[in-house]
């Protein structure tokens, strides 16, 4: 390999075999002779001079296409489409007047980047749901262990492991939403002409409107696309890239997500990333388990949700029918999105595949905080035992914090049951305030919540898709 130019580490570093194909030049030019043939059958079977021998010649080198001819061409007309139709014509040389046959660059170069996209948003699916899976087992496994829940990064009521777990999965559900939306509308441009207005076809069909129309429906069956979009410019409504990064920005952020609260959880030693045998830390500090993972996924979530700009920017400033000065953005932008997402599920799916849970701390955690949650019911008990409630709510507002204060200035241990059971206005032994300590007691319906979404809203899920399952994460470095 050489190593004096510059390479996407996109490529080098993050997203899968599978995802560079789809957005390689193979991929791409293959698919311009592929969209060829579909428009030379389609004119053909609607009654135009073209016969079955010259599109058995433009089949029989769909797939090897001559590269070299292609780029000797393009330096001298400085024109990709036309030294591709030039270079499969030197190929074909019965069916060299017939390719492109009314058609503008546009009809390959957006339909292409439409089946490319659509392609590449089916591989996003497969991993998502990959995801969803190992996550539903996990967040099942945990879902009646307790633990310290927190709002604003502050210790708030208990919830279950598990029940974490499905607020990652429930976001990743939405992401499942809109990609399948997304994946059901995609529409090939088909065979618009120069303005969108057909006219170079209207002109071949002699007016016939019918016809026109009906080749589109064909080169879109050909292609396994439901239809064409209905009206547009010279290309297809820049606008589609717009939705189809949005919802990658959306897969993004629900991991962006997951992977700051696991690095928060690696912190506090409750849960952490998986860490190889061979794995080094720090450089300098031979000791550290650094949650590199999770960081690269913040990191490359960054740039894909940046990245969904592009598109945005590029849509709104279009000019009528159409400009050029889409093209490089569109050139860089689309395919680094889908690229870097597709490391980030590969990153996912690694991750919860191989997370280590630690009961213990986490335990430890809970209990220094629970005395403080249990409060409210030990106030309870104490009014049931004959005490004023709105005196108990003083005494322990005050004993709160006295023990806070000890916990945070004096380094000791939570010591309000203590306190208390010293009270004479409670009248609770410190025995009875300890039985109240039962942490599943504080966690409402996590369990039931986890059971019942995976139950009624996963697990139905991923019986539709089952075929998608059983991956594994294709991590580089």
């Amino acid at each position: 390999m050489s190593n004096d130019k510059y390479v996407s580490p996109m490529s080098e570093r993050y997203a899968s075999k599978r995802m560079q194909y789809i957005f390689s030049p193979d991929m791409k030019f293959k698919t311009w002779r592929k969209l060829w043939i579909a428009l030379a059958q389609a004119e053909m079977e609607l009654g135009l001079p073209v016969t079955k021998e010259q599109i058995e010649e433009l089949k029989q080198h769909q797939e090897d296409i001559n590269y070299d001819v292609a780029k000797e061409r393009e330096a001298l007309v400085r024109h990709d489409v036309m030294s591709h139709v030039y270079a499969y014509g030197v190929q074909c040389p019965g069916a060299k007047g017939i390719i492109h046959l009314g058609a503008t660059s546009c009809y390959v170069g957006d339909n292409t980047d439409i089946i490319v996209m659509a392609e590449a948003l089916k591989e996003i699916r497969t991993k998502l749901l990959n995801v969803i899976d190992k996550l539903k087992d996990f967040a099942y496994e945990y879902r009646e262990l307790p633990t310290l829940a927190f709002t604003h990064f502050q210790p708030a009521q208990p919830t279950t492991v598990g029940k974490r777990a499905a607020l990652w999965l429930m976001e990743l559900k939405l992401d499942f939403d809109d990609l399948e939306y997304l994946i059901g509308s995609m529409r090939l441009l088909g065979s618009k002409g120069t303005t969108g207005t057909q006219a170079s076809f209207l002109e071949l069909f002699e007016g016939n409107h019918e016809k026109v129309k009906e080749l589109d429906k064909k080169i879109a069956e050909k292609m396994g696309f439901a239809d064409c979009y209905p009206v547009s410019g010279q290309t297809y409504s820049r606008k589609v890239d717009t939705r189809v990064l949005n919802v990658l920005a959306g897969i993004a952020a629900s991991a962006h997500k997951f992977s700051n609260d696991i690095r928060l959880l690696q912190h506090l030693k409750e849960i952490e990333e998986p860490f190889e045998k061979n794995q080094i830390g720090s450089s300098a500090m031979a000791y550290k388990r650094n949650p590199m993972r999770s960081e690269r996924i913040a990191s490359l979530a960054n740039y894909v949700i940046c990245d969904a700009l592009n598109p945005a920017i590029t849509s709104s400033t279009q000019w009528f029918e159409r400009t050029l000065d889409d093209s490089a953005n569109k050139r860089i932008s689309v395919p680094e999105a889908f690229l870097a997402v597709d490391g980030i599920l590969d990153l996912y799916l690694n991750i919860v595949d191989g997370l280590v849970v630690y009961p213990k701390v986490i335990e430890k955690h809970l209990l220094a905080e629970l005395p403080f949650m249990a409060t409210e019911n030990i106030m309870m008990d104490a009014v049931k035992a004959g005490g004023d409630r709105q005196e108990l709510h003083e005494k322990i507002r005050t004993l709160s914090m006295e023990a806070g204060k000890n916990v945070k200035e004096k380094g000791l241990e939570n010591n309000l049951l203590e306190l208390i059971a010293a009270d004479p206005s409670f009248n609770l032994t410190l025995e009875e305030l300890k039985q109240t300590m039962e942490p599943r007691k504080y966690v409402g319906r996590s369990k039931e919540q986890v059971e019942e979404f995976v139950r009624d809203v996963i697990d139905p899920l991923l019986e539709e898709y089952k075929d998608c399952l059983g991956i594994t994460a294709d991590i580089k470095v």
